[in-house]
């Protein structure tokens, strides 16, 4: 039998600093309220979301054979996920991304290392095609996987599988990099509402969802923070307002909202209940300082989505 999902991408600790006013001036020093380190990288809390609600979950990425890179591997292992894909690397140094997390948004500050050396050779197709779903995040952070993504979307969906797509923040914002021809080979794609309109030179998140929706193969769902979702395809535009909750730190709500909608599209629900489910897994993600400790369970989200509350 198929395992439900597989995700290429990136791991990596993530050091947050949360509880901050305001981001530090230069020659400054200022304070935070906790201090934290956890599992990071957006490839990776999709995967650890997608398997806290249920799915079964296979995991392909590479780390360095060094502090950081243990410290992941332990975290991956406590996820249940299928991890015959992970590959150790001692040639390369495990990236990390420092959070600096303030009450209704957060700056990250990254160093790429292993982030951005996952080579297509070192991709086992038929691990890939065991899955029926195939997720990539972070693809302007993915140097050597970026100019494969294409044709391994179009190869698993010749194969039967379905494909999604988030593409995170383009440091060098140029928002390019053979995205439209991934676009046309992905079923879903997942941006947030910074990315989404600068990809579809669009002025607002709606306008965005529905270009973008003209060049995927399936559904554009972008993400709004605390004001919800909106997501377009074939002609629909569908939107869900979010869910009010205490906000200790947005660290993965964005990684948390596309396990959620993953696990809904896979189940087959209908693309209002895909969006109330990622809304409901990327609010309860912000309870809780870094990117996985509230990750939501099936029956948290579900609660979440029946009552509106948590």
């Amino acid at each position: 039998m198929k395992r439900d999902l597989v995700v290429i991408g990136e791991a990596n600790p993530d050091l947050v600093a949360s509880g901050l006013d305001a981001l530090p001036r230069l020659g400054t020093e200022i304070l935070c309220q906790e201090f934290g380190v956890s599992l990071g990288g957006s490839s990776a809390l999709v995967a650890a979301g997608a398997a806290r609600l249920g799915l079964s979950v296979g995991f392909i990425t590479r780390v360095g054979d060094d502090l950081f890179g243990r410290f992941v591997r332990e975290e991956l292992a406590k996820c249940g996920l299928d991890l015959a894909g992970l590959v150790v690397d001692p040639s390369v140094r495990t990236g990390v991304g420092l959070i600096l997390s303030l009450p209704t948004d957060r700056a990250i500050v990254t160093f790429l290392g292993s982030i951005s050396g996952l080579p297509a050779e070192l991709i086992d197709l038929d691990y890939v095609f065991a899955h029926r779903h195939l997720h990539v995040s972070s693809f302007f952070l993915q140097d050597l996987l970026r100019p494969s993504v294409a044709s391994l979307f179009a190869r698993a969906r010749e194969a039967g599988l379905t494909t999604s797509l988030d593409t995170g923040f383009d440091p060098k914002e140029e928002w390019d990099g053979g995205l439209r021809d991934v676009l046309a080979q992905a079923d879903l794609f997942l941006p947030n509402e910074v990315e989404a309109t600068a990809i579809a030179g669009a002025s607002d998140p709606e306008e965005a969802a529905v270009l973008l929706s003209q060049m995927v193969a399936g559904t554009v769902a972008v993400k709004m923070g605390a004001r919800g979702a909106v997501a377009a395809a074939n002609g629909r535009l569908v939107r869900h307002p979010g869910f009010r909750v205490p906000v200790v730190d947005t660290t993965g709500a964005g990684d948390a909202f596309d396990a959620g909608f993953l696990a809904a599209f896979l189940r087959g629900e209908c693309l209002e209940s895909c969006l109330a489910m990622g809304c409901a897994c990327g609010a309860l993600s912000v309870t809780a300082m870094g990117g996985i400790a509230a990750q939501a369970t099936l029956e948290q989200a579900t609660r979440l989505v029946a009552t509106g509350h948590v």
